[in-house]
């Protein structure tokens, strides 16, 4: 089998929302047009109400769409909607669960539903890679938080989807068992399933994503490597400790975009691009003052990601 270039591709992808009684309907898609290559470690980010959600519902066939066309691992979701939907496993942001099944029979159920046979079913090797071989036969009513996030995972995996997207899928997840599911999420990855992940966490996606989407009001405002976009904004934060009380800003500074900080702290943001550090130094000498102390702050994709998501609601 030939597979495609990109995992999941969209094209004028839009979705409108009617309006009940005098409400206006609401554009949560407004032509998307987006790519994600195969094997990839994919980043979907934005504020809430951006409208990722709407665009992984489309995908996993639980919204339609309004227009556009949508493709996933090369089937149509309207022409091969069987094909598009067995070929992605959706962790979804809410925790849902039958309270009276077992980690073990909500497995099996899941992979009857998705006609795997039972001789090719993997629910024990799923359950341990998830740290729930333990709770196998116990109640999903009585695991954790996070264990039935984890739960959700494991259920997103028995049919073997190359593409699998996590919503917010460690939301309300301790630090430990954060680490134990990026560690396996990382090993799907290796072996070539395309992960999707939408997270509030930036840290996260700026360690794990190898490319990253940024939506905002249902428009795509960034689609570039993780690297990229970093260097994207070349800005730096200048940190300034000088030797004595700084009472008014020397005019010099204040033209290098300086802000008095502290006391004795002044802080200058420059790009490398139109200023250099030793230019700001100069300037401070030059204002009769010693450095005691100098600290750079970078960019990261924190930084970015406020840049990009500052615009007014249209």
């Amino acid at each position: 089998m030939e597979y495609p270039e990109n995992a999941v591709e969209v094209r004028g992808l839009r979705k409108v929302y009617r309006g009940a009684g005098a409400l206006a309907p609401i554009v949560a898609l407004k032509g998307l047009d987006l790519g994600i290559p195969r094997g990839s470690f994919f980043g979907l980010l934005g504020p809430n109400g951006a409208g990722k959600s709407t665009f992984i519902n489309i995908l996993g066939g639980m919204v339609d769409k309004t227009s556009g066309r949508a493709n996933v691992w090369g089937f149509d979701i309207d022409k091969n909607p069987r094909n598009a939907r067995a070929s992605i496993g959706v962790v979804p942001q809410e925790i849902c669960y039958d309270a009276f099944f077992t980690p073990k029979e909500a497995l099996d159920l899941q992979a009857g539903l998705y006609g795997v046979p039972k001789a090719e079913r993997r629910t024990d090797e799923i359950l341990a890679a998830v740290h729930l071989s333990d709770k196998a036969n116990a109640y999903a009513r009585t695991l954790s938080g996070g264990m039935k996030r984890r739960l959700l995972v494991a259920k997103a995996l028995v049919h073997s989807p190359p593409i699998l997207i996590l919503d917010e899928p460690t939301a309300g997840v301790d630090v430990e068992l954060r680490q134990q599911l990026w560690d396996y999420v990382r090993e799907l990855n290796e072996q070539g399933t395309t992960i999707v992940l939408t997270t509030h966490y930036l840290e996260e996606a700026e360690e794990l994503c190898d490319q990253i989407a940024i939506i905002n009001h249902g428009e795509l405002v960034a689609n570039e490597t993780t690297d990229s976009l970093l260097r994207r904004i070349e800005e730096k934060d200048l940190a300034i400790r000088l030797d004595r009380d700084v009472d008014v800003l020397p005019k010099l500074l204040l033209e290098h975009g300086g802000k008095k900080t502290g006391p004795r702290e002044v802080t200058v943001r420059y790009s490398a691009q139109t200023r250099q550090v030793g230019e700001i130094i100069s300037a401070v000498n030059d204002a009769g003052y010693e450095i005691i102390d100098l600290t750079t702050t970078e960019t990261d994709l924190e930084d970015i990601f406020m840049q990009l998501t500052r615009r007014e609601q249209p």
